[in-house]
This record gives C-alpha cells, structure tokens and sequence, in this order.
C-alpha cells in the first residue's frame, strides 16, 4: 500500500488540487502532523500482539521518526488533556547526549514531531519528557546499566541498540523496568550489527521486523549524499549493513569476517599474470540440488611467492542448473575474463564433468583436481592468504562473501553446502598455494 506522501508525489496537480480542495480547514491543519498518511510502510508499527517491535534499516532510512511518532502515539490521547495508552515511556540510547540530541530534540526527534499543541517540556534538570495530558518519558544513557534499576514502564523506545556498549547488561535491565500496564512494549530503531543481543531479540517469538534500506527514504535525503554512499560503499558488506540494513552474521570462529573481507576491497583490477575459472560441480541438475560454484580468480605472481597478490572477480555461480546450464557458464566466464585455465572438482561425477566440458569445448585448459582432506582443512590455508593481506574482492560478491563468513574450524555453519567457497578455495589454491602446476601456454580453443 502506497503512503499518502507516495501517493502524493506521483499524483497529478489536478489530482493533488482536488484532494487538498475535499479537506475541512481543520484537517488541513492537521495533515503535517498525520503520521499515518506521510509515512512509509516500514515506518508503520506491524498488526498483531507483539512485545518488541525492531526496525531495521540503512542510515538514514526513516527509523528515528518511526520511533518518535510510535512514542507520540503512544502517549497522546484523542485530546492534549486526554490520556493515552502509556504513561510512562524510557528513552535509551548509547549516551545522555545522543538521547538528548536525536531522540528528543533532533530533527526527526519527539519535539519536532508533536503538534503545538501537544507538544511535551524538555526539563533538562531531570532528563525527561512531560506532556501536556501528565504522561512522562524519561531518558537513560546504555553505559549505565544500573540506572533502569528502579523506574518502571508500559512502553520504551530504544535506538541504535547494535552499537550499544554494555548492550546486553542494558537490555537486561530494561526489560525488568517494562513492567506497567497490560501488554508494555518497546519499539527498537536499529542499523544492524553482528551483535548478540539484537540477534537474540529478533529470534524472540514476541518480537515483529519492518524493514528498509537507505533508498527508500530518499524523497527526505540529500541526492548528493545518496550518489556519495552508494559511490562509496554500494556493493560491498559494509554498504549491505550499512545502506540495505542487512545483518550480517559472522559466525563465531569464522575462517573469515566481514572486517577482513572489507580491508581487502578493490576498485580496479591490475594486469593479472595468471586468471583461472574454478568450479565445484552440481552433478543432480535439479531445482532443489547444490549451487554449482564457480568463481573467477586473477593473480599477480611476479617475484617471490611471499609478494604474490590475487583479487577475486568475479562470483558467476548457478543454482540448479544442469551440467549443460553450468558448464556454458563457465565458459562464459572464462572468456569473459581471458582465464588460462578451468580448475574443476570431480570428486563426484569426474568422467561426466571432464565430458561435460570438453562437449563444449575439446581444446579448453582443464584441471582436474580430488578433495583428500575435508572442506575446513582445505580452506585453512586459503584463510591464511587473507589474513596476510594477499587477497582482494570486487565488490557485489555478497552471497559468497555470506557463505565464507559462515565458514568455521567446526565447519560450515550455513544452509547447504558452501559450493561458492570450495570453488574459490580450488582457484586460489591452484594459483596461490600450490604454484607447482604446469602454466604453459594454453593451447589454441575450438570454436
């Protein structure tokens, strides 16, 4: 369903006049201040009992005035005299100041979301919130822990609980002080963080997502700020958290982490000495079968092995696709990106993939290679690469930069198999680990 300001700003003028033109002198004066009809789907509190509901989303996707008009709706009543549903409200950010400076005096704050005549008193003295009809909103810094020992509530608002210093021991806290009235809740406005405690939150049974990325508010953003950040950061894992207000999970004991992934990020490729196309096979060809991962590696190999650089290209895989489907594509991308050679794994299926590929092409430059050790131990040395600075990724790889964070010394902590980081792990052990094969000129292709 379309917000009215959506609705809005596709209309025509004619369309607009008569709108405006239907409303009473008092409704007109109203509308700014009618939250429901200026916002945005993720901005609205979602049906149903819940206890906690969490807003997730991009920098700047519209979470601080979801949380002050939740808060608004929460305490005003039909009248400015009149009660609403909850009286007393616990404002909590990471620090007084921020509270103080978003929540409740910023732009998309509480103060400047209340109407005239509603509109609550800042008493700086006693850090709190009083509005006209007696309800209360108190604020309360996330480094102090013990000072939500004590007060109570039926409702709270809590921002940027990912970044929260001493997040687990607040949240704690808070939840025995949101004790008042039937059913108190909390609204939490959020971007995502591999964080416990919000993790633990979403996974609550009584706890309601809505969801936005950074786009979806840039009717109230600057344009130039958007081209800036998506310049800056649009497909990497930092710019999926950050801007698409994705969580991203890295698992614990991961052979690799979204930090490691971005210190390695490049904008420009260099001239590769060496470009392999690995492949990890899927010999079902059903819909419901493994990816067939395939991932496009280049190398620098000049001087000695301990000053070789690769940077990974490209994440070609297919899902569910037939050895005809998969074995075109690794073609492409091998022509694509002038490869030497196609590295391909065949442990299960060898004779058929060999024939697959040689189908399509009798001359192409093929490499078969056998897994004798597991999935972790194979990946270890890999690992090593990264840690050592060795290894660069293009940005857009998201789904194989999700499956390697998965990726743990106990093993793969996903869903499925991790078909893209084997693939990866046979590029760069051919071209980074295991140098010793024969890199003579490929021979000329069949067309």
């Amino acid at each position: 369903m379309k917000s009215g300001a959506v609705w809005l700003a596709s209309a025509t003028q004619d369309q607009v006049e008569s709108f405006l033109g239907g409303l009473s002198d008092n409704a007109l004066l109203a509308l700014p201040w009618m939250f429901e009809f200026w916002a945005l789907p993720h901005q609205l509190p979602p049906e149903g009992a819940w206890k906690t509901w969490v807003i997730l989303g991009g920098r700047g996707a519209g979470k601080t005035r979801a949380g002050s008009e939740w808060v608004r709706a929460e305490v005003e009543g039909a009248k400015p005299e009149a009660p609403g549903r909850s009286r007393r409200v616990a404002l909590v950010g990471e620090t007084i100041d921020q509270v103080r400076e978003v929540m409740v005096m910023g732009e998309s704050g509480i103060l400047a979301c209340s109407p005239p005549d509603r509109r609550p008193q800042w008493e700086a003295t006693r850090r709190r919130l009083v509005w006209p009809n007696g309800a209360v909103a108190q604020v309360f810094s996330a480094h102090d822990p013990a000072s939500l020992r004590g007060p109570q509530f039926d409702a709270a608002w809590v921002d940027e609980l990912a970044k929260w210093p001493k997040a687990q021991e607040a949240w704690d806290q808070l939840q025995f002080a949101l004790r008042l009235g039937e059913n108190p809740r909390q609204v939490v406005t959020t971007t995502p963080a591999n964080v416990a405690v919000l993790k633990a939150v979403l996974k609550n049974p009584s706890t309601v997502m809505t969801h936005a990325p950074t786009e979806a508010n840039k009717a109230n953003l600057a344009a130039s700020f958007l081209e800036e950040v998506q310049a800056r950061f649009g497909g990497t894992r930092l710019g999926r958290q950050e801007l698409e207000g994705v969580l991203l999970e890295d698992s614990e004991g991961a052979l690799w982490t979204t930090a490691m992934l971005e210190a390695g990020r490049v904008e420009a490729l260099p001239a590769f000495d060496r470009v392999v196309v690995a492949v990890d096979p899927s010999v079902s060809g059903k819909d419901t079968g493994d990816e067939c991962g395939i991932v496009v590696v280049g190398a620098i190999t000049k001087g000695p092995p301990q000053d070789w650089r690769a940077v990974v290209i490209e994440d070609a895989t297919v899902k569910g696709a037939s050895p005809e489907v998969w074995a075109r594509a690794v073609l492409a991308a091998m022509d694509r990106h002038k490869a030497q050679r196609v590295v391909a794994e065949v442990n299960q299926g060898g004779q058929l993939v060999e024939a697959v590929l040689r189908s399509k092409d009798a001359l192409v430059p093929l490499r078969m290679v056998h897994a004798s050790v597991g999935k972790v131990a194979r990946a270890e040395p890999v690992a090593a690469l990264y840690e050592q600075g060795r290894v660069s990724h293009v940005r857009g790889l998201h789904a194989l930069e999700e499956q390697m964070c998965r990726m743990t010394l106990r093993g793969y902590q996903g869903g499925g198999s991790p078909d893209r980081v084997d693939a990866l792990v046979w590029a760069l052990t051919e071209l980074m680990i295991d140098p010793s094969r024969n890199w003579r000129a490929p021979q000329v292709r069949g067309l």
